[in-house]
């Protein structure tokens, strides 16, 4: 038997040896937010209220924090290799990696700070896949944000050169206070006490 089809909404075909990095850019009718996770289309999972504020929140504070020079991003596309093309929620970059307003993807390389607000629907790549890819690319830090019975947790890495993968700095309930990548000093519990206070 065969599987219904939509003609109007036709599913995309992976060519042999899957998506490339390119194809993000040219495939039509992709879902805002598709990432390219080994050569296979990640489609975006619902967001919680938690994810948008803790999202705008990190982005308000980052940008206000980064030393001159340096740009602060959302969900934003990221060059890792040819078939890795994952969109972190906050990323921080050189200024002059932003090269045009057309400009949809930077290099994995050119980035300094890595965030990722974990959602229901994607622990595990929020956990485990992304921050694996993030330290094997050389992304120096990775910031990985939680949603703790109400509340902000932040957990801290920072790439191991040696081994190059990613240590455990620092868990972070209340306050996000830290000297790098650059002085970050924050009050956590903002990022829902406005909305449910």
């Amino acid at each position: 038997m065969e599987a219904p089809t939509d003609p109007e909404y036709p599913w995309p075909r992976p060519p042999d040896g899957g998506w490339c990095a390119d194809d993000l850019d040219t495939l039509p009718n992709l879902p805002p937010h598709t990432e390219l996770i080994d050569g296979s289309l990640v489609f975006a999972t619902r967001q919680n209220l938690f994810h948008v504020f803790a999202v705008d929140f990190l982005q308000q504070q980052l940008s206000a924090a980064a030393p001159d020079g340096f740009d602060v991003l959302r969900e934003f596309t990221i060059d890792i290799d040819r078939w890795n093309r994952p969109e972190p929620d906050v990323i921080v970059v050189p200024g002059d990696e932003v090269e045009d307003l057309d400009q949809t993807r930077l290099p994995a390389e050119s980035v300094l700070l890595a965030v990722e607000v974990v959602s229901p629907g994607g622990v595990t790549r929020d956990r485990e896949t992304k921050p694996v890819k993030y330290a094997r690319a050389g992304i120096r830090h990775f910031w990985r944000v939680e949603n703790q019975d109400g509340r902000a947790v932040v957990y801290v890495f920072e790439r191991e050169p040696a081994t190059g993968a990613y240590t455990r700095t620092g868990i972070f309930h209340d306050r996000l206070r830290l000297s790098v990548p650059f002085p970050v000093d924050t009050d956590l519990t903002d990022i829902t006490s406005d909305h449910w206070s």
